[in-house]
């Protein structure tokens, strides 16, 4: 069986080249389907505002029911699913924008070991935690710089800035998030995992992301990571909750719907762009998983937009 496929690493850049740090934020009036299994080099700092949700990190499930911070650290996998109507956003940033050339006791005993993931952010801090006001007063002032009228950029869903004082308050905001998670002794060192699963879904999907263009075949998939054409579709589905056939479709139609959102590139170009050889598969499946075509899509988006 052939199919082309997605990584879970985000392939996306965060925030922009010279500041990379994005917020994303997602209200209850907005239709919302969550945040499908991937993985990214940056950090991610996650506020569960309002509503129920599953949180998944590297196959470790949380039920997530109040109020609530999340910290995501580099290369964990992870995945959200909303159960109700929900407030959540997020701010995404590579651990790299808060280092200092100059090398004191800061840069050397935290901030350099976070870049090299020789230190861990905590997974969940709730309301009953003495640090989470701090660490939410913190945080509403990073999303307060992103909102400033002038100073910000929306495009896809995130919020970017290219302002040089604005790029400075987010940044001492951030430092101050880790000052506040340091003071209350939260930085740790990684915990060693055996946890095999994570490390071969995530090499199945870096393998994914630089091929998904192409025609790929599950067998060479499972080649991957050493396994059976069978059992890796067992494996994958087992994981990630749906078939590799089925996530990868699913994958297809979000490159495309960035495409038809960024682009006047013509469907037919869109369709062999994103990996799909038959524009009548493309049709369908776009339609089954937006309810729109092509076209009446992207009009949809350009009218919504203006």
């Amino acid at each position: 069986m052939n199919d082309t496929s997605s990584s879970l690493k985000e392939q996306k850049d965060h925030g922009t080249s010279v500041f990379p740090c994005g917020l994303y934020e997602i209200f209850p009036d907005e239709p919302w389907e969550g945040v499908s299994h991937h993985w990214h080099d940056e950090i991610e700092i996650i506020y569960f505002m309002d509503g129920n949700f599953t949180l998944e990190i590297n196959m470790e499930s949380f039920s997530i029911e109040k109020e609530c911070f999340c910290f995501v650290n580099t290369g964990e996998l992870h995945y959200i699913k909303p159960l109700s109507p929900c407030v959540e956003s997020a701010v995404v940033f590579n651990p790299r924008i808060l280092s200092f050339e100059h090398y004191d006791i800061a840069q050397t005993r935290l901030l350099q070991p976070l870049v090299k993931g020789e230190l861990r952010l905590p997974c969940l801090i709730d309301a009953s935690h003495p640090a989470f006001s701090k660490l939410k007063q913190e945080y509403l002032d990073i999303m307060n710089v992103f909102h400033q009228t002038g100073s910000s950029l929306s495009r896809n869903g995130e919020t970017v800035t290219e302002d040089i004082s604005s790029q400075l308050f987010i940044r001492a905001g951030l430092l101050k998030i880790l000052g506040i998670l340091s003071s209350f002794s939260l930085l740790t060192e990684p915990e060693k995992t055996d946890d095999y699963r994570v490390e071969i879904i995530k090499s199945s999907l870096a393998f994914i992301r630089d091929h998904y263009q192409e025609k790929l075949y599950i067998r060479t998939l499972a080649h991957q990571v050493n396994m059976n054409e069978q059992y890796f579709c067992r494996f994958f589905k087992k994981i990630i909750g749906k078939s590799p056939v089925s996530y990868i479709n699913e994958y297809r139609i979000k490159q495309a719907i960035i495409l038809l959102q960024t682009t006047d590139a013509p469907v037919m170009d869109i369709c062999l762009d994103c990996g799909f050889n038959n524009l009548g598969n493309f049709l369908r499946e776009f339609k089954k998983d937006t309810g729109f075509t092509p076209l009446q899509y992207r009009k949809h988006f350009s009218s919504k937009k203006s």
